[in-house]
C-alpha cells in the first residue's frame, strides 16, 4: 500500500474479531513509531505492546473511554521521559503506528492517555516509571465489522495560502 492511500483509509475501529496478531507484526508496527520525527531527536518514547487478554481486559476497564481496548488483540501503550515536547514527539510516534497498521492491514483506536484522570491507574497497572507520561494507548486487532468512511471536509474547506 503506499503512503497516501494508508492514510486514506486509516480509521478508528472500535470492534475487533478474536484474532492474534503476530509478534512480528506488532514489531513492525511499534519499528513505525520509533522512526517518527522528535524534537531535536531526543527520541523520549518508550513502547509496551500488551497482548495477554488479562491485561487488556484491565486496560478496558480503567480507560474510561477505551472499553473496547479489553476486546482487541493489541495494545500499543506509548508513553514518553517528561522532556519539553514530549506530547508532540508521543503524538507523532502515535500517528506512525496508526498509519502502520492500516498499511499492514489491521484496524486501530486512539484513545488518549494524557492527562486523563486514568493515566496514573494505567501506568501503575504497566509498571510505567513515575517520572514518565502516558501518551496514548492505540487499541489493535482485525476489523469486526466493515470500516465506514467519515465525511472529511474538503481540501478547499481547509487550505488557506499566505493567511487565513
Amino acid at each position: 500500500m503506499q503512503t497516501q492511500e494508508a492514510i486514506k483509509q486509516r480509521r478508528s475501529v472500535r470492534s475487533f474479531q478474536d484474532k492474534p496478531i503476530s509478534r512480528g507484526l506488532i514489531e513492525k508496527i511499534v519499528d513505525a513509531g520509533r522512526l517518527a520525527p522528535t524534537a531535536r531527536n531526543i527520541q523520549p518514547w518508550e513502547f509496551i505492546a500488551v497482548t495477554q487478554k488479562e491485561i487488556l481486559k484491565k486496560l478496558g476497564q480503567i480507560a474510561d473511554t477505551g472499553s473496547f481496548i479489553s476486546q482487541c488483540s493489541a495494545c500499543i501503550v506509548v508513553c514518553s521521559e517528561d522532556t519539553k515536547y514530549y506530547l508532540e514527539d508521543g503524538c507523532a510516534a502515535t500517528e506512525n503506528i496508526l498509519i502502520a497498521a492500516t498499511d499492514l492491514g489491521l484496524a486501530s483506536c486512539w484513545v488518549a492517555g494524557d492527562k486523563k484522570p486514568y493515566a496514573e491507574k494505567v501506568k501503575e497497572l504497566l509498571g510505567i516509571p513515575k517520572e514518565f507520561k502516558l501518551v496514548s494507548l492505540i487499541a489493535l486487532g482485525y476489523a469486526d465489522l466493515p470500516k465506514e468512511t467519515p465525511s472529511k471536509r474538503t481540501l478547499k474547506e481547509v487550505l488557506h495560502w499566505q493567511r487565513f
